[in-house]
């Protein structure tokens, strides 16, 4: 009887054993990936979620990070602030995510960084641009876009230069993003010598803006910067357009999506529309793989898809680099180390912001693309 127990005992230690070498092989690395994944905004969660998971399924090709492969969690915070605590908080928690990629709206990632930065998970955030993301100098926060107070100051400097704007006027959507962004614009603009003739917030989720419409008519404006998301942006445009306004529209990356067009009705409103972002990263040799291998699957890499896939090579490449998920260790890796990405070689200061930022205009055509303007 003793022989039976003894054997089936070494069979329980072996049938563990087997089970704790098959859970240490399966083990993964949980990344969250967080923005608007619903509501207006869906189409840049889709964008990040999209960018993502290629670079998921590459990095994971490649061995993964210290030999274990990614597993993406998503996180949805609709840009609302509240909803992003608590998406941060479930990441933190629940999830026990090792890093974030995430989120959008800078009024979400503000609040939602802070989670991270008290539980020690590493943050980049492809696309919120906000200064005061890194301005307080958070160790574990880092960006893959550049910031409103370079944005808006390419933006003013085309309005002066190229447009020849005289009679300006700043619209803003009253959020953390839209607002700070116009305020960018606003201060360069003062700074080169135009003083606006409208300032004027309008509130997110709003559809008619015809009474404000009649206000930028009655000011006889030339040019109109607008601070805000494509929800808002299209009917603004559309409505522009259908009273006769003629003014140059000039607004930010918050409306680098096609998306935009849906929203304003047709690409007959959006023609001529400019905008400021980044390089087109779909022309950088250095993602050309990446970049057919998403159109292959059919879906194009627009907007903020290649910066999400860059901001989690970079979280890969440091991870891999300290030899570890420590963000602590991770973030000063990243301080004192170039990452070669989808996007070009990228390096960051000490408050996580990137070294070099690449602001470039756009322009809406009447087919509904926008080109980057030479």
């Amino acid at each position: 009887m003793s022989q039976k127990i003894a054997g089936k005992g070494f069979l329980a230690l072996a049938v563990s054993a087997a089970l704790g070498l098959s859970s240490v092989v399966q083990a993964e690395i949980l990344i969250g990936v967080a923005g608007p994944h619903t509501g207006p905004s869906a189409a840049i969660g889709e964008q990040y979620w999209r960018g993502a998971s290629q670079a998921a399924a590459d990095i994971n090709a490649a061995g993964g990070i210290n030999g274990e492969p990614i597993k993406l969690v998503k996180g949805d915070d609709a840009c609302e602030p509240k909803q992003a605590v608590a998406v941060a908080n479930r990441l933190v928690d629940q999830d026990k995510v090792a890093g974030v990629i995430g989120h959008f709206c800078s009024s979400s990632t503000i609040p939602a960084s802070a989670v991270y930065d008290e539980a020690a998970v590493l943050m980049i955030t492809p696309g919120s641009t906000n200064p005061v993301v890194t301005d307080r100098r958070l160790n574990v926060v880092f960006r893959m876009c550049g910031r409103d107070d370079q944005q808006g100051q390419v933006a003013a400097d085309f309005i002066v230069d190229t447009l020849k704007g005289a009679r300006v006027a700043i619209i803003h959507d009253k959020d953390t993003y839209g607002q700070g962004i116009a305020n960018a614009a606003k201060a360069q603009l003062n700074k080169r010598g135009v003083t606006e003739v409208l300032y004027e917030g309008l509130t997110r989720g709003e559809k008619d803006f015809n009474a404000l419409v009649t206000k930028l008519r009655g000011a006889n404006v030339d040019v109109v910067y607008f601070g805000g998301l494509h929800p808002e942006a299209g009917p603004l445009l559309r409505q522009m357009r259908e009273q006769g306004l003629s003014a140059h529209f000039v607004s930010g990356d918050g409306v680098v999506t096609d998306e935009l067009v849906t929203t304003a009705g047709g690409p007959q409103y959006v023609k001529g529309a400019y905008m400021t972002f980044g390089a087109d990263p779909r022309k950088i040799a250095d993602g050309q793989a990446v970049v057919e291998k998403l159109r292959a699957g059919g879906y194009e890499p627009e907007g903020y898809t290649l910066y999400a896939y860059a901001s989690l090579q970079t979280m890969a490449a440091a991870f891999n680099g300290v030899g570890s998920s420590d963000a602590e260790e991770a973030s000063a890796w990243l301080k004192s180390h170039s990452v070669p990405t989808v996007m070009g070689s990228k390096a960051w200061d000490r408050k996580g912001d990137l070294k070099v930022s690449d602001y470039v205009l756009y322009q809406w055509d009447d087919q509904g693309k926008y080109h980057q303007l030479p």
